[in-house]
């Protein structure tokens, strides 16, 4: 469907996971992100752990945080300090149990996991197992559309595929998902984002 419909976007299919291990062993391909549409099955399950085992920047999110709901120490075991983790409220409750506020919940999810977690809101929190955090508190609430937490996830990882490393490129990707989307206003759909983004970019540029 996307090969037929995209014209910028280079796509290639893979027909099983030893395809999937091939195509991100390429050395020029340094980031992968795994969860979103993918489905909760053992596949999507077995491409995550390719990836966070693959030596690249990582990014997870969606179906690929939900197939470890029964055995969430199977992921954390696998991640390193930079991977990325971008659950929404339910995503989060399903891997991590818990308590306090927002921040706190946010800070002991990534202590807990040993990675970067980005909990998606109004108030996103991205907490990095140091003991670092930050709120974004830019979000409209029009980003409460089906697909633009997709469009973050891949924002984080455009910014890690740079050399970012993944609190900073949380924290930065979270606050340009928020400010395309201001750009925009309201009658957001996920697909918007891509066309605000550059608009954001050029204002952080103007400041330095």
């Amino acid at each position: 469907v996307y090969a037929s419909a995209l014209e910028a976007v280079m796509v290639r299919a893979v027909a099983d996971e030893e395809a999937f291990e091939a195509l991100i062993s390429d050395p020029r391909k340094n980031a992968v992100l795994v969860g979103p549409g993918n489905g909760v099955g053992e596949t999507t399950k077995a491409r995550a752990l390719a990836a966070l085992s693959a030596d690249k920047a990582c990014v997870l999110d969606a179906d690929a945080l939900t197939v470890f709901l029964v055995k969430p120490d199977e992921l954390f075991s696998n991640v390193s300090p930079d991977t990325v983790l971008t659950p929404h409220d339910g995503e989060f409750s399903r891997l991590f149990n818990g308590e306090g506020n927002k921040l706190a919940r946010t800070r002991a999810a990534a202590a807990q996991a040993g990675c970067v977690v980005l909990l998606k809101g109004g108030d996103t929190v991205i907490a990095a197992p140091d003991g670092r955090a930050a709120i974004n508190h830019n979000a409209p609430p029009d980003l409460a559309t089906a697909g633009a937490g997709d469009v973050l996830a891949g924002m984080v990882l455009g910014l890690r595929a740079q050399g970012m490393g993944g609190f900073d490129a949380a924290c930065a990707a979270a606050w340009l998902h928020g400010d395309a989307a201001a750009r925009f206003g309201p009658g957001l759909i996920a697909e918007d984002l891509c066309e605000t983004l550059p608009a954001s970019l050029a204002a952080l540029k103007a400041c330095n």
